[in-house]
C-alpha cells in the first residue's frame, strides 16, 4: 500500500523585531509511492507560498472545495509563539486534506 507522509515543524523567524519579519516553516515528506523519484524530500516556505498554492488549486480543482488556510493575522508579532504555532497546525492541517 502506498503512503505519503507530510509535516510542517520548525518554524523560524527572520528578521525578527523588524517591519519585514516573517516566519518560515520546515515541510517535510515521505513516501513509498512509485510516482516519486525521491522518498523524501525537505524544503522550508513562508505562508504566503501556502496561498499561492491554495490559488494554483482552486484554478484546477472544478467541483472539489479547496480547504482554507489559518488566518493571516494583519499585526503580525514576530515574538507570538501561539500565533505561529497554531498557524504551523493550521498550515499541516491543509496539507494532511
Amino acid at each position: 500500500q502506498e503512503l505519503t507522509t507530510v509535516r510542517v515543524q520548525d518554524p523560524r523567524v527572520h528578521n525578527e523585531g523588524s517591519w519585514n519579519s516573517y516566519v518560515d516553516y520546515k515541510i517535510f515528506l515521505h513516501t513509498n509511492s512509485k510516482a516519486f523519484t525521491a522518498k523524501t524530500s525537505c524544503v522550508r516556505r513562508r505562508y504566503r507560498e501556502f496561498v499561492w498554492l491554495r490559488r494554483q488549486l482552486q484554478k484546477n480543482a472544478g467541483l472539489v472545495p479547496v480547504p482554507e488556510l489559518p488566518g493571516k493575522s494583519a499585526f503580525f508579532v514576530g515574538s507570538s509563539d501561539e500565533f505561529i504555532e497554531r498557524r504551523r497546525q493550521g498550515l499541516q492541517q491543509f496539507l494532511e486534506r
